[in-house]
């Protein structure tokens, strides 16, 4: 679509028209893409506004730094928050400790899991220990899911003995899930009370957690 059709688009009152727009600005520089994106910032429909989120990440400009910062912190709409703090993960270092203070500042379940799941594959161990110990404090079970799952992540780096010692409190845990989460987490550390609990589990009285635990001990 021609620069021209784009900005026609981006003030149509139909939406769908000015999500068309926002999804061709990525065929665009970044130096002609995020002052068209920014437009949209306000937009009425939270969708809109996911989108505009997204292709910040995507561009990656100072510019679309601060104003994911500040949707992240301001947008009312969840969702939103949480594509905005998704693409945030996008700019690696210097987004971290923002990531982790909006993560101890925001308990909805769907901004958290934006934050946590990047950080799982991300090398910034201390951030992610960090958001972990927070999430497994968290009341929403499948919070702590991923937080006991991204535990496992942390094996050969600096923070493994902790995340380790953490895992091991998981074994007896009253959810299955949990217990299996911890299972497939334990596989990874190569200490021998990462295998004496692996070996407790694969007598666990739910089967799926066996079934995990005898893949781990394979």
């Amino acid at each position: 679509m021609e620069i021209d059709q784009i900005k026609v688009y981006l003030e149509s009152s139909d939406s769908q028209e000015r999500l068309k727009a926002l999804t061709e600005l990525r065929n665009y520089e970044s130096e002609i893409a995020v002052p068209l994106i920014k437009t949209r910032q306000q937009d009425p429909e939270f969708l809109v506004r996911s989108f505009v989120a997204m292709g910040l990440g995507n561009k990656r400009t100072l510019e679309g730094f601060r104003i994911l910062l500040e949707m992240m912190k301001n947008d009312p709409d969840y969702n939103v928050r949480a594509e905005a703090a998704n693409s945030l993960s996008k700019f690696g270092a210097e987004a971290i400790p923002f990531l982790v203070e909006k993560f101890r500042q925001e308990d909805n379940w769907l901004i958290r899991r934006s934050i946590l799941a990047p950080l799982i594959d991300m090398p910034f161990p201390d951030a992610l220990y960090e958001v972990c110990l927070c999430a497994l404090a968290d009341e929403d079970i499948t919070i702590q899911e991923v937080a006991v799952s991204a535990l496992g992540a942390l094996a050969g780096t600096k923070k493994e003995t902790e995340a380790l010692e953490q895992l091991l409190a998981f074994v007896s845990a009253k959810s299955w899930n949990i217990r299996l989460r911890a299972a497939q987490g334990l596989k990874k550390f190569d200490y021998p009370q990462a295998k004496e609990a692996l070996n407790y589990l694969s007598k666990d009285e739910n089967y799926r957690v066996v079934a995990a635990t005898l893949e781990s001990l394979l």
